[in-house]
């Protein structure tokens, strides 16, 4: 049984380890990203390559293209949505948070969007985020990119709803990683970095064992659980940027 996998964001980080991973299980993949050089780059030793595709979730004919991607497949029976983008701003730069909000939100239910409803038209399949503990509260240090990864935590827990309510076969897992050490925060100094490797094994496990939300690894777990206890009059007072007097 041919099983198809599309990866959005595959070009580097935890979204390239898991499409990596994906070939190695024998999946049929089709990795997406906007640099199509880190793509062709990708490992699949003694496997099928990829199929290789460019799309800017920002643009917004990203949904057609990605239909067309999963026509050009045969069809998706996991759709992994692992693009994103955010920085500190604790300056309010526009621009970042502009940049964050295009990329995170609107890409975001673009793409997501047009997955759930090509699998709703065709019989089902499995939606999985990358979106972060940074949704459960909001981060001094990065507002927006904390605002839309909440976001993102109660779109996907809507979509599961919606799929329930009107009887779809339609699994969801949002994946909730702590600091992961990727270019993505390259130069940054956070605490608890988790190794991008065994993340992706982790996000595989949860992927393959169908779980709802998944917080990695076990010390974030412990802290996010922490997070939520705090109360509002506490957390808006306390001193997330102890370098520089706001």
């Amino acid at each position: 049984m041919i099983r198809r996998a599309i990866v959005v964001g595959a070009s580097s980080g935890i979204g390239r380890e898991v499409a990596e991973r994906l070939i190695q299980d024998g999946w049929q993949v089709a990795v997406v990203a906007r640099r199509l050089d880190a793509l062709q780059s990708i490992s699949h030793p003694s496997h099928t390559p990829p199929t290789v595709a460019r799309i800017d979730i920002t643009a917004p004919d990203a949904g057609d293209l990605l239909r067309q991607l999963i026509e050009k497949m045969g069809g998706v029976d996991l759709y992994f949505h692992a693009s994103g983008y955010g920085k500190q701003n604790t300056r309010l730069s526009s621009d970042i948070e502009m940049k964050t909000v295009e990329t995170n939100a609107t890409g975001f239910v673009r793409m997501v969007g047009e997955a759930f409803r090509w699998m709703a038209a065709h019989g089902g399949g499995h939606i999985a985020v990358i979106s972060s503990i940074a949704g459960t509260k909001g981060l001094a240090p990065a507002p927006s990119y904390s605002a839309t990864k909440a976001f993102q935590n109660t779109y996907i827990q809507s979509l599961e709803q919606l799929s329930n309510c009107r009887k779809l076969n339609i699994r969801f897992t949002d994946l909730r990683p702590g600091f992961v050490d990727t270019d993505f925060i390259k130069g940054s100094h956070f605490p608890m970095m988790l190794d991008k490797s065994r993340v992706a094994d982790e996000i595989m496990r949860a992927v393959y064992g169908r779980q709802h939300v998944r917080i990695i690894d076990w010390k974030w777990r412990i802290l996010v659980a922490l997070w939520q206890l705090t109360p509002r009059f506490v957390w808006r007072k306390l001193p997330l940027l102890p370098s520089e007097r706001q």
